[in-house]
């Protein structure tokens, strides 16, 4: 019998289908809402170097799987039903990987390791058999992704079987493998690598998937901020802190959603190498954004907890977030236009001359440093507005 699945399931390209997100691939994402409050409550409660460290690569992780899937429904197409199914089985399996999360480091490391393995290889090997009739290379270029994979895996199994002084490296490990293999090419001796470069992609469909992954993350963090404030008794602090929250909410989505997440799509159309340049704006940049994303509802939850609180850890809680973003930012537009942003560039510089005067005085409690950053974000929004007016291009929000 030969292998492969005798359907042709890749995305059609002379259909509207080509570049539409589809309904499934929507629903895959309600996941990630829980799993992005799962893990932003687990940072709030582990403020010190070994939970800033387990929450690394918790994002990572969950950003690994969440991207590598997006990656996969812009070859297959999501309305034919094996791809659906699949694409629930997968929801399902980053369910069990969410619930997961708070114990990660503890007693459900197994369940949040084999999850995580499942979705990755799973996923992964699908491609692979439902590619395999319909077109070689991208069959070929994921065979070489799974044997990575796989290695990675076993550091995962074995680093959820261990005691925690060895899961920390060698859960680091395994996505080093993973993150590696996308700047080699996924190397197989005797099989080649994969030539990314080559990748033929759609790039609104990338730019549109990641689009809705940052305003998911959004709602993540104004659902943190929104149980916070519910669970308080309303005071005049914590009526600043959500308005706070909310203003820095806003301003992220207007820096992100007035120009430039259209950048992208027309980017990616017009490269020469649209792989290298998607992976490189939408894998590894948008780490950056979707983590400062993350951080900022850590933030916001601490101003509401603890207004007042001063010192090294409030400063990095609140302000890690908006500097995250805005460097994930910067250096995403320096892709695609080939030029610095200025406005978010004097955002980063605020934001740190912020912290090094809270850091010097003390006195700065993480209310008003929510107050300062939503205010610095505001001002990058409006800089960027009014840059973008001034160069003649239109909005994109």
């Amino acid at each position: 019998m030969t292998f492969g699945l005798a359907r042709d399931v890749m995305r059609p390209t002379d259909s509207p289908r080509a570049d539409r997100v589809t309904y499934v691939e929507l629903f895959f994402d309600l996941v990630f809402v829980f799993a992005l409050t799962q893990l932003s409550s687990y940072l709030a409660e582990q403020q010190n170097p070994a939970g800033l460290l387990e929450g690394v690569i918790m994002v990572c992780a969950l950003w690994w799987a969440w991207v590598s899937t997006t990656w996969v429904t812009n070859w297959l197409d999501p309305v034919a039903l094996p791809v659906r199914g699949v694409v629930i089985g997968l929801a399902f399996v980053a369910l069990v990987m969410s619930v997961a999360i708070a114990e990660a480091f503890g007693e459900r490391a197994w369940a949040f390791a084999l999850a995580y393995v499942v979705l990755q290889i799973g996923r992964t090997a699908f491609i692979v058999w439902a590619t395999r009739r319909h077109d070689r290379q991208v069959s070929h270029d994921f065979t070489l992704v799974l044997v990575w994979t796989a290695v990675a895996a076993g550091l995962w199994i074995a680093g959820a079987l261990l005691p925690l002084w060895w899961q920390l490296p060698l859960w680091a490990a395994a996505l080093a493998v993973e993150l590696l293999g996308t700047i080699l090419g996924f190397p197989v001796p005797g099989r080649g690598r994969v030539l990314i470069g080559a990748w033929d992609l759609s790039g609104p469909h990338i730019a549109e998937r990641t689009a809705l992954f940052v305003l998911i993350a959004l709602g993540e963090g104004l659902l943190v901020t929104g149980f916070a404030f519910v669970a308080k008794e309303s005071s005049a602090e914590s009526i600043i802190a959500m308005a706070a929250a909310f203003a820095a909410a806003a301003a992220i989505w207007w820096i992100y959603f007035d120009h430039g997440e259209r950048l992208g799509s027309e980017a990616i159309e017009a490269a020469d190498e649209p792989g290298r340049l998607a992976r490189t704006a939408y894998t590894w940049i948008h780490l950056a954004i979707i983590g400062g994303i993350v951080a900022l509802s850590v933030g916001d939850k601490e101003a509401l907890a603890h207004p007042r609180a001063a010192g090294f850890a409030p400063t990095v809680a609140v302000l890690l977030g908006p500097l995250l973003f805005l460097i994930g930012c910067v250096l995403f537009r320096r892709v695609l236009e080939q030029r610095w942003a200025r406005a978010q560039l004097a955002g980063i510089a605020a934001l740190l001359v912020v912290g090094a005067v809270a850091l010097a005085s003390g006195g700065i409690g993480a209310l008003w440093l929510t107050v300062a950053a939503s205010v610095v974000l505001a001002g990058v929004a409006a800089g960027e507005t009014l840059d973008r007016v001034r160069r003649g291009r239109r909005s994109g929000g």
